[in-house]
């Protein structure tokens, strides 16, 4: 049923780029830290190689993963069908966030749209890609992307996300560093 991958090939790329939604996982190495498992939109989430992908981070409540990822890196990417035919494919890796002002964020930021609220990109060097069967994963119908998220930080402007993060991204649920520049204005 599972499958293993030597890499990304032409095939499971495009399995990625006809996805909608994928999910970020990472954790703590505290036991008693909090595990997290974030939802993205696939349009943010580029393949760089057979052994890398990365995505723009959008401004959120939460600053888990780019706390984790500082911690100890680990970190796995999922995507399940929930149109056609079955599957599921997990992209597990360590990972690194850059955010604006890094030379790693100016390095990659071309390679997507610009839009309101970036503030980190996700580069994932991948070691293990695996999928499963998927049978056990509802059909649902893709009606379209959500604008909230976006109108949100549009309206905040760049002062007032810069504000925001300072006080909701400097540090994860647990007390790890989240955003080192948050507070400090956002770089183009």
């Amino acid at each position: 049923m599972g499958k293993v991958y030597a890499a990304l090939d032409a095939s499971l790329t495009n399995f990625i780029s006809r996805q909608h939604l994928f999910f970020v996982a990472t954790a703590p190495l505290d036991p008693k830290g909090h595990p997290n498992l974030s939802p993205k939109g696939v349009e943010h989430l580029r393949v760089l190689g057979a052994h890398q992908v990365a995505y723009l981070d959008l401004t959120g409540s939460g600053v888990e993963t780019i706390s984790h990822l500082r911690e100890n890196g680990r970190i796995v990417i999922m995507f399940c069908a929930l149109e056609g035919a079955p599957k599921v494919l997990r992209l597990y890796g360590r990972g690194e966030a850059f955010e604006p002002g890094e030379a790693g964020f100016a390095e990659l930021r071309p390679l997507f749209r610009d839009v309101p609220g970036a503030r980190a990109i996700v580069r994932v060097t991948v070691d293990r890609i695996a999928d499963s069967c998927g049978w056990g994963v509802p059909l649902y119908e893709y009606q379209g992307e959500r604008t909230q998220l976006i109108e949100w930080a549009e309206r905040r402007g760049a002062g007032g996300l810069d504000h925001y993060r300072a006080e909701h991204n400097r540090f994860s649920i647990d007390g790890l560093p989240g955003l080192r520049f948050a507070g400090h204005p956002t770089a183009k």
